[in-house]
């Protein structure tokens, strides 16, 4: 499958029905997903079990496993997003497996995490725990954070290391009442993390 092709089949996914400021709950953009998960497929990281914090309405999950990826498991504690995630998973007819859980009540391992946690503008620091999280749980990791992060996470993460990093642009919808335009473009990159651990 081409890239353009998963991008096409990904805006699919229904998005957040009744989203949360506080959980930052902006759909992760078909563009970006295809982006990030194309990048996992083309290194190989997305064989056996993969698996997607912080899930919401399943559109990386889902994308890794229209890739390939032969077990892929999605966490998210919010009950709704993870029941339109089983209905988007079921209406791409792909088997994807979606658990609602808190992030620090995530367990087993994982070759690969594929997230798009909070950045952190509502809640400072929000996005830590996906990051420990990741790093218990698996090898790889790809996950997408606001430009201008980088030395942060690096520190951060150490020493397990950033070995590739892509600029994208992230639009984002007027979801909230405090948002002042119909689309925010945000500059992201998109982190691939070895686990030296």
């Amino acid at each position: 499958m081409k890239k353009k092709q998963l991008e096409i089949i990904l805006e699919q996914v229904e998005g957040f029905s009744a989203p949360s400021a506080s959980l930052e709950q902006y759909a992760t953009p078909a563009t970006i997903a295809a982006e990030l998960l194309y990048l996992a497929f083309m290194k190989g990281d997305l064989q056996d079990v993969v698996y997607d914090l912080g899930c919401g309405t399943g559109i990386l999950a889902i994308g890794a496993a229209l890739l390939g990826a032969t077990d892929v498991i999605g966490f998210d504690m919010d009950e709704s997003a993870i029941k339109t995630a089983q209905q988007n998973a079921q209406q791409l007819n792909v088997d994807v497996e979606f658990i609602s859980t808190p992030i620090e009540d995530v367990n087993g391992r994982a070759n690969t995490v594929v997230m798009n946690p909070p950045f952190g503008a509502q809640v400072k620091g929000s996005d830590r725990p996906f990051l420990t999280k990741a790093l218990e749980v698996a090898d790889m990791v790809y996950s997408i954070h606001n430009s201008g992060s980088y030395e942060f996470i690096k520190r951060f993460i150490s020493p397990a290391v950033i070995i590739e990093r892509y600029h994208a642009e992230f639009p984002i919808r007027r979801t909230f009442n405090f948002h002042k335009k119909d689309i925010e473009v945000v500059d992201v990159e998109i982190y691939r993390i070895e686990n030296s651990r």
